[in-house]
């Protein structure tokens, strides 16, 4: 008897990634494209109309009525249980890939690999094992050498978040130090604090975890003195 397909969903706002990762699951004879959606109103339609076994996702996926990164994933987890997600992202973060892990998604590819590894990880994730690109398996190698081989959370102090918030929002530094009436230098170093705490080098980096953390729809003022995980929810 003929095994039935792997009927995957597939789901990024860029047609160029779209179309790659259809292309690249193509190549697998077991898996089965049964529909692609470009934003989250589409994703969520999908799911509602189509049986599928396996959803993959970009992280940052913005403009649809279910919002996109961590809070979208989420959604998802507790409405379609059933559906394991390979995630797709840019960012390879440790309090990213830590918090995706608690939404239990237990397949990451990071875009800068082959898009062979997102077919892996579709064969992986249908029989609930965990697969990881190998970019991401470097940020978590890292993560478990920086850490001594111990899980530790990344805590943003209030003021940290403030700024990163602020930073994100589109403030200069100097705006941000005028609104909060700290210096410059201080502004500068809780910038850069929060940035090397959560694993960045870049503020580029900084915005795509801001968005798919959550960061951008916190208010300024945090009511906690610390943030786990960069406050995200």
């Amino acid at each position: 008897m003929q095994q039935q397909p792997i009927r995957v969903v597939v789901a990024d706002d860029h047609p160029v990634i779209l179309f790659g990762a259809e292309h690249a699951l193509l190549k697998f004879p077991g898996i089965q494209v049964v529909a692609r959606a470009r934003q989250s109103t589409e994703l969520v339609k999908a799911l509602q109309t189509t049986p599928c076994d396996v959803l993959v996702t970009d992280l940052a996926m913005p403009g649809g009525q279910y919002g996109d990164g961590l809070p979208l994933i989420g959604y998802l987890r507790r409405n379609y249980p059933q559906i394991p997600i390979v995630v797709l992202t840019m960012l390879e973060n440790a309090a990213l890939l830590k918090r995706l892990g608690e939404l239990g998604v237990i397949a990451v590819v990071h875009k800068s690999d082959d898009l062979s590894h997102i077919g892996l990880a579709v064969q992986h994730v249908h029989r609930n094992l965990e697969y990881m690109s190998p970019q991401v398996k470097i940020a978590l190698d890292s993560l478990r050498m920086n850490s001594g081989g111990k899980s530790e959370e990344v805590i943003l102090s209030k003021r940290e978040l403030e700024v990163v918030r602020l930073f994100v929002s589109g403030m200069t530094i100097k705006e941000i130090s005028e609104k909060l009436n700290r210096s410059i230098k201080t502004i500068s170093t809780q910038k850069n604090t929060a940035m090397r705490k959560l694993g960045l080098d870049r503020d580029s980096e900084l915005f795509q975890y801001a968005q798919s953390n959550g960061l951008l729809n916190l208010s300024a003022h945090v009511p906690d003195e610390s943030v786990p995980g960069g406050g995200a929810t």
